[in-house]
């Protein structure tokens, strides 16, 4: 009789595969990044088809650099490439290729305009007074001298000074040339003449001492629309607050004599700073600003975003850097200027749109709403706000009036011993 086989029973191990670490780690990171595009309306960004615009820029390229303005124009599909470049550089170059040119002021713009290019739209979308940015302990040394008045503050020590120009102008010569009790202290004898500490720096700042020459730090006036505003406000007031030439209309060559003798008298109050620097407002803000530029020709809108981001990160003004406002004063007026049908669709976004509007007044713009009173009104209110303190205009509105674009040309080649414009360079 045969044994009976009993039948096994066979367990398969069931293998489980398992998630690679890598995804458990990167999926709440994908997450995260899919929640981002669902809040700020970007979810379909990726697949949509993104108009680049070729530009080239000056000082308010700040503007389009900033992150929040990139993606309110994402939004609408544009993102700005930048080539950065001065003002009167952008104006004596080629504009083969470029879609959009911002020019920081109006001189620049007028040449861009006149030039036989095709031109679409433009806009004006803000201003921005020229000023000088500081350290208290310097500005305080030009009230000693009698040059600079502190305007008033509640609480906290002023942000803001007037400086008289005419004054001030005595200062930068590099000679004593204030024996008139009426123009304030002398400015030092000798090597000490227009010297900080010829001017008292050494008081004020208790003990320390800086025998540099008292200088304002200009970009290239080659190339710069600051560095050109802050040439025709000297000659202003070097021609007695008249434009040079205009005391002579009917006499072209007393006109050029006037001119020539003005630039003359001029030039060493900007070339004696020597090496001219790309950017000033980067040195002025960095953490060796004081040391770099005591003085910085720079344009308000920059101070203020300065102002404004130091309140939101650490809840008080930065009271160390000051702003001397020149009188008479010097408004800019950039000019967003479109070369191309994508450039026409930036202009019209920038003249329009309300985000984008309010965005610059948060970088410390006066935009158009109602005229130049209009704008400062909206950006008073903004600053006063957020805590920081607001200028006030000085008394004496004394405007420096620009001369006509070929004074203008033949006063800043004349002091920067500019070469000639190549409109055929494309760099």
């Amino acid at each position: 009789m045969s044994a009976t086989v009993e039948p096994r029973l066979t367990i398969r191990r069931t293998t489980h595969r398992r998630v690679p670490r890598l995804v458990v780690v990167a999926l709440p990171l994908a997450l995260a990044g899919l929640l981002s595009l669902l809040i700020s309306g970007n979810t379909l960004r990726p697949f949509e088809r993104i108009t680049v615009i070729e530009s080239r820029m000056a000082s308010k390229s700040d503007y389009f650099k900033d992150p929040e303005v990139q993606r309110l124009l994402l939004k609408h599909g544009i993102r700005v490439d930048i080539r950065r470049l001065g003002s009167r550089g952008i104006a004596t170059r080629s504009l083969k290729g470029l879609d959009v040119v911002f020019p920081s002021g109006q001189p620049a713009a007028k040449q861009i305009l006149d030039r036989p290019d095709d031109t679409g739209q433009t806009v004006r979308p803000f201003v921005s007074p020229l000023v000088l940015g500081s350290f208290r302990d310097y500005a305080e040394a030009l009230v000693k001298a009698g040059v600079a008045t502190p305007q008033r503050s509640t609480g906290a020590p002023t942000l803001y000074y007037d400086l008289d120009m005419a004054k001030f102008m005595t200062l930068l010569n590099g000679v004593d040339d204030r024996d008139d009790p009426e123009d304030g202290p002398r400015d030092g004898d000798g090597k000490e003449a227009d010297t900080w500490n010829g001017i008292g720096y050494d008081e004020v700042a208790e003990g320390e001492r800086n025998s540099g020459s008292v200088l304002v730090r200009t970009s290239n006036v080659c190339e710069s629309n600051s560095a050109g505003t802050y040439l025709s406000m000297l000659a202003f007031v070097a021609g007695g607050e008249k434009t040079p030439g205009s005391s002579h209309p009917n006499d072209p060559e007393r006109a050029r004599a006037e001119v020539a003798r003005i630039s003359a008298e001029i030039k060493p109050l900007v070339t004696l700073q020597g090496m001219w620097a790309d950017e000033q407002a980067d040195s002025y803000f960095s953490a060796l600003g004081e040391s770099l530029a005591p003085i910085a020709l720079i344009y308000e809108h920059q101070y203020l975003a300065h102002q404004i981001a130091h309140e939101a990160k650490q809840s008080t003004q930065d009271t160390s850097r000051v702003l001397l406002y020149p009188k008479p004063y010097a408004l800019t007026e950039p000019q967003l200027i479109s070369l191309s049908p994508r450039g026409d669709r930036l202009v019209e976004l920038i003249e329009h749109d309300a985000e984008l509007r309010r965005r610059a007044l948060e970088l410390g713009f006066r935009i158009r709403f109602s005229g130049e009173d209009g704008a400062s009104q909206e950006l008073d209110n903004y600053l006063r706000a957020h805590g920081i303190q607001v200028p006030v205009p000085n008394p004496d509105r004394t405007k420096a009036l620009e001369p006509g674009l070929q004074v203008l040309d033949d006063i800043i080649t004349y002091v920067g011993d500019c070469p000639p414009p190549d409109l055929d360079d494309v760099s």
